[in-house]
């Protein structure tokens, strides 16, 4: 039997992060207004996103590059590697990491865009107030739009839980979505690595997914 370590880590990385594919719960507005600044260059210059690890932040500013590159527009995704030109489209992930030289680089972006030269998204772990950045990078990220992102209540979590299931061909008895939910960490990457390490196992042993067989997964640990 392939020992369940293996099992985990084999489990195949998610569909590129599309619209089509986030679950927005409570975060409807914020999703819909990185639709809109992706898909047009009218509109906000500058929209900011923040909230905890797991929210959605990275999946929705992918999201949003993969719908600007579909409308035919120049659309780069970037974390420390700011680009020199702004494209049409610019996404920013994790501000709250950048170094000084890149708070200066993005500064100069936003400048430009706010010039009428692209649009760019950008997020962070905090409100714009709170991050430990240049006051004058703070002060022109708040001024934009801004959304705090939030993860999902139970009842959300569980039905993504239960789709989860349904797309693998898996059945998964409520029992298992309860006790997967009260046990599991709440951000919706954890949950779904989970159901499918789960429906991996579960093939493995030819046995049924099962509140046991999701202890073992628990208690051993995955990649969360």
């Amino acid at each position: 039997m392939i020992p369940l370590r293996q099992l985990i880590l084999d489990i195949r990385p998610e569909a590129l992060p599309r619209f089509d594919n986030f679950l927005p719960g409570d975060n409807f507005e914020a999703a819909s207004a990185c639709y809109l600044a992706a898909d047009s260059a009218g509109g906000e210059v500058v929209t900011y996103l923040w909230g905890e690890v797991g929210c959605g932040r990275s999946h929705l500013l992918r999201a949003a590059v993969a719908h600007a590159r579909e409308v035919g527009r120049a659309a780069d995704y970037c974390r420390d590697d700011l680009p020199e030109d702004l494209p049409q489209f610019l996404a920013v992930d994790a501000v709250d990491a950048l170094n000084a030289e890149a708070q200066i680089r993005l500064f100069s972006l936003i400048i430009r865009a706010r010039e009428g030269g692209g649009t760019i998204l950008v997020a962070g772990d905090q409100a714009p107030a709170g991050l430990a950045l240049r006051e004058d990078l703070r002060t022109r990220l708040g001024s934009g739009l801004v959304f705090q992102l939030h993860l999902l209540n139970e009842v959300q979590r569980a039905e993504a839980v239960r789709e989860r299931a349904v797309a693998r061909g898996m059945h998964i008895p409520e029992e298992v979505v309860r006790y997967l939910i009260t046990h599991s960490r709440r951000d919706l990457p954890s949950l779904l690595t989970t159901v499918d390490a789960l429906d991996i196992l579960s093939l493995s042993l030819k046995r049924p997914a099962t509140v046991p067989l999701l202890r073992e997964i628990l208690g051993r640990g995955t990649p969360l």
